[in-house]
């Protein structure tokens, strides 16, 4: 009930169930972990420092102890269930886990392997250092043959992968779809 009043956005049932918690003598550990992995999958890239703040707060409660950990954990389940909501993150991970077990290992693209063998041979398998181009990015492939242009990530509808997706978007082009 804790971890989803904090994905559903509500900070009064966060609250209520962390003091049902903490009262009921849970390890203030393992709040902390839950709120966690709750950050990296349910809010993400939606607000990239939800992530850091519940890792913080897993560092602080060890360090602080209680009854004081507990205020540390409910600003962190405050500032979570605040938080704009993406899983992304989460989702394509998924997707690429997927890929991986239909595909298995694809070969790495020769131009990523470093092979001097293979670099100097043939300029089309050189690879190319982003630095070395216009703001830092140069079009050319990274994933394997077989699955090229496969689109694993799609930014979510919140104000941080909406600006993540109008750069993909501006640096790819139309290879994925963005």
């Amino acid at each position: 009930a804790f971890i989803k009043s904090i994905r559903g956005s509500d900070p009064n049932a966060a609250i209520y169930w962390l003091a049902r918690m903490i009262e009921g003598g849970e390890d203030i550990k393992f709040i902390a972990r839950r709120m966690i992995i709750l950050a990296a999958e349910d809010i993400g890239n939606a607000n990239p420092n939800a992530l850091l703040l519940a890792n913080n707060c897993f560092q602080a409660i060890q360090n602080i102890g209680m009854p004081e950990s507990r205020i540390i954990l409910s600003q962190t389940a405050i500032y979570l269930s605040c938080s704009e909501k993406s899983n992304s993150s989460y989702k394509a991970i998924n997707k690429a886990q997927e890929e991986v077990m239909k595909s298995g290992n694809l070969q790495v693209p020769i131009h990523l392997t470093n092979s001097d063998k293979y670099s100097n041979t043939n300029k089309k398998n050189k690879y190319k250092y982003t630095h070395d181009f216009n703001n830092n990015f140069i079009n050319q492939e990274y994933l394997p043959d077989k699955i090229k242009g496969k689109k694993i990530y799609n930014p979510g509808e919140n104000k941080h992968e909406k600006k993540y997706k109008v750069l993909l978007k501006k640096l790819w082009e139309n290879k994925y779809d963005y």
